[in-house]
């Protein structure tokens, strides 16, 4: 290390001692860096300047705060107020709500109690009605039951009757049956000339029924002309074709062709007249409709 270095090191090692030590050496370093420095009273001056611009700085803060402060308050104050006014205005509306929620629960409940009132009354007009139905069913039970036994008695009633008037009709029309052939040939050699027999003849062949059996025929004569005629109360489709059979075996039995075949009857059913065209049978419904 060079001298100088030595003595740099030396210096700053030492100085504070120096100065402490020795007053002339440290007023000879304070008058050699004077110009370095301020001096102490200017230095006093300015912090005193600095410290007075602080505190009026300081004030004027304090005056501003102090206004903002009072803005603060006032504004403070007055959202007190407004909340005040608000919260008295909330409650009033609490208030003035629940005495609705009051009013509109007692008219709840009065129209729960009316309801339930309705509905215990249609309970007991329901069941009442349900008495009177089944009341009504049992009536109609009991009714159906009983007409259903008149109907049954009168069925049978009916059957008894229909029974007794199939028998007693039977014996009507093998009455009926002769009287109005009868009738009719009075009304036909009384009134026309015209000789009407009755032919009762066997069949041997069983050429008209299938097997072997008795026949009936009425034979009209008049003016030399052969007439074999049917006089019945009514007549079918089937009496229709076992007339025609009957003539058909006449004609071979007498060996003669008849002029005319003739059904007279009041009751010729539909179906017999189609027969009566084909077969070329005339039909008439009184004997005085029968033409020359």
């Amino acid at each position: 290390m060079s001298t100088l270095e030595s003595i740099k090191e030396t210096v700053k090692r030492e100085l504070p001692a120096w100065l402490e030590s020795d007053p002339a050496f440290r007023q000879a370093i304070l008058d050699l860096t004077a110009s370095l420095y301020s001096r102490r009273d200017e230095t006093n001056d300015w912090f005193h300047q600095t410290l007075d611009e602080m505190r009026r700085e300081r004030e004027r803060q304090d005056a501003r705060w102090r206004k903002n402060d009072e803005r603060l308050e006032r504004e403070r104050q007055e959202s007190e107020r407004k909340w005040e006014e608000q919260n008295r205005k909330w409650e009033a509306n609490q208030v003035a709500l629940k005495a609705l929620q009051e009013e509109q629960k007692c008219k709840w409940d009065e129209q729960n109690y009316k309801w339930e009132a309705n509905q215990v009354a249609l309970k007991a007009l329901q069941d009442e009605q349900n008495r009177k139905w089944d009341e009504q069913n049992r009536k109609w039970d009991s009714n159906q039951a009983e007409l259903k036994s008149l109907h049954e008695e009168i069925l049978a009633l009916g059957k008894r009757i229909d029974r007794s008037i199939g028998a007693l009709g039977a014996r009507w029309g093998l009455r009926s049956e002769k009287a109005f052939r009868d009738a009719l040939a009075g009304i036909l050699e009384k009134t026309f000339g015209v000789e009407v027999l009755n032919v009762c003849e066997y069949d041997d062949e069983g050429a008209v029924f299938g097997r072997p059996d008795q026949i009936e025929l009425d034979v009209l004569i008049k003016n030399g002309l052969l007439i074999l005629c049917e006089l019945k109360s009514s007549i079918d489709k089937a009496g229709m074709y076992i007339f025609e059979r009957k003539a058909r075996f006449y004609e071979r039995r007498h060996d003669r062709q008849a002029d005319r075949l003739i059904v007279i009857s009041p009751m010729i059913d539909s179906r017999a007249q189609d027969v009566a065209r084909r077969l070329g049978i005339e039909t008439y419904g009184e004997p005085e409709e029968v033409s020359n």
